[in-house]
C-alpha cells in the first residue's frame, strides 16, 4: 500500500543548539563557476530571483575574477546590471580575487565582497597562483581596501581541514590566517572543507583554534562539501560548537575545479531539512528551493539534482498516489 504522508522534516529539537541560523547561498557563484558550458546571464539572474523568492537573504551572486581564469563568471557586471533592484533586501556578495577585481566591483556598485585564502601552500599555488603567505597578505590588503571604501567583507579559508597534496591541515595554520582576515576587517570567516574530508571531531578542534587566536565564534561560518558524506554531520558538530552560519548550494551545485576528487557543495535542501528537523529557523521555503533546483537542472540539461532531499521530494511529487499538495 502506497504511503500517503506528505514528506516533511519530523521536528525534534535538541539541547545546545541555536534557535536560528544563517544559510549563505553560494549556488550562483560557487555552484556555476565550474560548469563546462557557460550559463547565460539571463538564466543566472532568474536563478537569483527564484532563490530570493524561496527566502534566501544571503546570496553570493558572482565573482570579479579575470574572465580568462573562470570564463563561466565573465559576465559579472552584466549580471549585476540585470539584477539591479530585483532582489529587494537580499544581501548580495561578490568574490574578489585581487585589487583589480575590487576596482571592477566598486565600479559595478557592489556593497559586500568576499576574499579567498588557502591554509596550504599547494592549494594556494594551484588555485591562487601564489604562495600561501602571499595569498593571505593579498586577501588582507583587498579586505582593508574594501573596508576603506565602505564595503562589508567576508573571508574564505580554503583547505581548512585537509588538502589533496599535503594531507591533514594543522588547526594553528588555519587559525593564523583566519585571525589575520578578521583583523583586516572580514566580519565572517568561512572555513572551507574544500575536498570534503573533514570529520566532526576536526570541526570542533579547528573552531576552538580560531577562538584561541581571537576570532569570535559569531564570526565563524562553515563551507562544506559532501565528498565523503560527512557534510551534515560536520554541520551538527559546528552547531554544537556555536557556529550559526553555513554555506550551501541549492541542488548541490558546484565543485572546486582545482581540487581532485571534490564533489558538489553541501546541498541547501539537505541542510534545511536537517535544520528544520532540529527546530532551527532558517527563513527558507524548502519546497521553493526544490522547485528551483529542478528548474536549474533543466537549464543545465541534467537528468537529476545532486541533493538527496530534492530528489526524494521531487519523486514524491511525481507519485500520482500522493496528495496533490506536495510541492505545489
Amino acid at each position: 500500500m502506497t504511503a500517503r504522508w506528505s514528506p516533511r522534516p519530523l521536528v525534534a529539537g535538541a539541547g545546545g543548539l541555536p534557535p536560528k541560523v544563517t544559510v549563505y547561498e553560494v549556488g550562483p557563484r560557487d555552484g556555476l563557476q565550474a560548469e563546462s558550458a557557460v550559463v547565460p546571464t539571463a538564466v543566472k539572474a532568474e536563478f537569483c530571483r527564484r532563490l530570493a523568492a524561496a527566502g534566501v537573504r544571503n546570496l553570493e551572486v558572482t565573482s570579479f575574477v579575470p574572465p580568462g581564469v573562470i570564463p563561466a563568471l565573465a559576465d559579472a557586471e552584466d549580471l549585476l546590471t540585470e539584477l539591479d533592484g530585483d532582489l529587494g533586501g537580499v544581501r548580495t556578495v561578490c568574490l574578489i580575487p585581487n585589487k583589480r577585481g575590487l576596482d571592477r566591483a566598486l565600479a559595478a556598485g557592489v556593497t559586500e565582497v568576499a576574499v579567498i585564502t588557502s591554509a596550504t601552500e599547494s592549494f594556494a599555488r594551484a588555485n591562487l597562483n601564489t604562495g600561501r603567505d602571499a595569498a593571505a597578505r593579498k586577501a588582507a590588503e583587498v579586505t582593508a581596501a574594501a573596508r576603506r571604501a565602505g564595503l562589508a567583507a567576508r573571508g574564505y579559508v580554503s583547505m581548512a581541514f585537509g588538502d589533496p597534496w599535503e594531507g591533514r591541515v594543522e588547526p594553528a595554520a588555519v587559525a593564523g590566517i583566519a585571525a589575520d582576515l578578521h583583523a583586516a576587517g572580514c566580519a565572517t570567516i568561512s572555513l572551507g572543507d574544500t575536498i570534503g574530508v573533514a570529520t566532526p571531531g576536526q570541526i570542533g578542534t579547528v573552531i576552538g583554534a580560531l577562538g584561541a587566536a581571537g576570532v569570535p565564534r559569531e564570526s565563524i561560518a562553515l563551507h562544506g562539501h559532501d565528498t565523503y558524506g560527512q557534510a551534515l554531520a560536520n554541520v551538527h558538530a559546528a552547531l554544537l560548537a556555536g557556529v550559526t552560519e553555513f554555506d550551501a548550494s541549492t541542488g548541490g551545485l558546484g565543485r572546486c575545479p582545482y581540487a581532485p576528487g571534490a564533489t558538489g557543495n553541501l546541498a541547501t535542501e539537505d541542510l534545511v531539512w536537517m535544520l528544520h528537523g532540529l527546530g532551527i529557523e532558517t527563513g527558507l521555503d524548502l519546497d521553493a528551493l526544490v522547485r528551483t533546483s529542478a528548474w536549474m537542472a533543466e537549464r543545465l540539461r541534467r537528468p537529476a539534482v545532486a541533493s538527496r532531499v530534492a530528489t526524494a521530494l521531487l519523486a514524491a511529487a511525481a507519485d500520482t498516489d500522493r496528495p496533490s499538495g506536495v510541492l505545489t
